[in-house]
């Protein structure tokens, strides 16, 4: 038998072993939502398991509604805790957008959250300004350090973390590593309408389609104002137009994104915001910041960072509906 026949054959008898890639849907609850994943893998892949022990890690650390979390042991004083990397990495992220964003994110707004009634506490019965100057004391990013001993000083005991607003997207994250790691190549991840996309849809032999909601849909009837294409990125969007409270006493509406340097909980200007980064942890922390900032500041941060793309939806001064949609953006909306 001559080389060439054996090499074929040899090739022929490799390509008959490998198992084909089938599509696995994997569904479950996590962080307060659901999440679907669709993952292209070969049969018989068991992954539930590694998900499920990634989400109990990133519980165990930075959820502020599990009393026996690390976050929940540091934001009641305790100065013994030694935390983990799923902290240390939510901690150094949240540092790097608070400096970006000259404070307008803000994970030590956790008094805020609460007071307001978004977090996991009784809000204030009556919330003035008086009290509000009170709680501001115990904000400010800069207020808080990490130790190279793992641990958190805090300037303040009643300084609260929060990182709710980066943490579902890192979890997102984690779980595509894991995925990665096991040798799945093309995947699309949805938690909480947060995405990481990665490789293409093999079904339909393309990028990976998603919607970008409708800022006036409701939970119930869900529309979407455009579609589009992801590929080996994450996604997040944050919104006001269903996240609120009405206060029982008062009969305001306290929106659920609050400014970290005033402590108000004003509505922003933007409606929402969507955002495509590398990672859905900093797509997530973006995401929230420019609900915070305005559009005019947000804007002034958008031509800044050269790593993100941004579809935002925002209100003139005539109260008209706009879009802004940066140059990256646009390449990959469907028509």
């Amino acid at each position: 038998m001559s080389r060439l026949v054996y090499f074929v054959l040899l090739i022929m008898l490799i390509s008959c072993g490998e198992k084909p890639l089938e599509k696995l849907i994997i569904q479950g609850q996590a962080f307060g939502t659901t999440f679907t994943i669709q993952a292209y893998t070969h049969q018989n892949l068991d992954l539930e398991k590694g998900i499920d022990s990634i989400l109990n890690s990133v519980n165990k650390s930075v959820s502020t509604y599990l009393p026996d979390s690390d976050i929940s042991k540091i934001n009641r004083g305790d100065t013994s805790v030694i935390v983990d990397q799923i902290f240390i990495d939510n901690f150094n992220l949240s540092s790097d957008v608070y400096q970006k964003t000259e404070g307008y994110f803000d994970p030590t707004i956790g008094v805020l959250r609460n007071a307001y009634g978004f977090g996991d506490t009784q809000p204030l019965n009556f919330l003035d300004t008086k009290a509000l100057d009170s709680l501001m004391n115990y904000v400010g990013f800069h207020k808080v350090k990490l130790t190279e001993a793992s641990k958190i000083i805090k300037e303040r005991p009643e300084i609260y973390f929060d990182f709710n607003a980066v943490a579902k997207g890192y979890g997102i994250d984690l779980i595509g590593n894991y995925l990665i790691s096991n040798g799945v190549q093309n995947f699309l991840i949805e938690l909480g309408g947060e995405l990481l996309a990665k490789g293409i849809n093999l079904k339909k032999n393309k990028a990976w389609v998603v919607g970008i909601e409708n800022s006036f849909s409701t939970i119930n009837d869900r529309s979407y104002s455009t579609s589009l294409m992801l590929k080996d990125v994450g996604m997040a969007t944050s919104g006001n137009y269903r996240k609120f409270r009405v206060d029982s006493i008062s009969k305001k509406r306290y929106v659920h994104t609050l400014n970290p340097l005033t402590g108000s909980a004003e509505k922003s200007n933007i409606t929402s915001a969507t955002v495509l980064a590398s990672t859905c942890a900093e797509a997530d922390a973006y995401a929230t910041s420019f609900m915070a900032l305005g559009f005019e500041k947000s804007l002034k941060l958008i031509n800044k960072l050269e790593h993100i793309e941004v579809y935002l939806t925002y209100s003139n001064q005539d109260n008209i509906q706009q879009i802004f949609v940066t140059e990256g953006m646009k390449k990959i909306i469907l028509d």
